[in-house]
């Protein structure tokens, strides 16, 4: 096997985030794909990249463009992604 197909965490964290918004290539993603396989931290920043990123998503679609969460909306949002990191 060739040793383009193996990357170290700092390339699989790149194209991690490049692939949440959908700008990761074919192969980007086969070999993003292996590491996850063979290296637990970094699945874990995947599962957290992706659960960070559909918590605001969420929050932030139904928000204003000007708004500015209340302290109330803040401790919500931080329960919400504790909530889904810790599972």
């Amino acid at each position: 096997m060739s040793n383009k197909f193996f990357i170290n965490c700092d390339e699989a964290t790149t194209i991690c985030d490049k692939n949440q918004y959908k700008e990761a290539s074919f192969w980007e993603k086969l070999k993003l794909t292996f590491h996850l396989f063979l290296c637990k931290k970094c699945g874990m920043y995947s599962k957290q990249n992706a659960v960070v990123t559909k918590v605001c998503d969420k929050h932030l679609h139904k928000c204003e463009t000007n708004h500015q969460f209340s302290e109330q909306e803040k401790v919500v949002l931080q329960e919400n992604i504790s909530k889904e990191v810790d599972q």
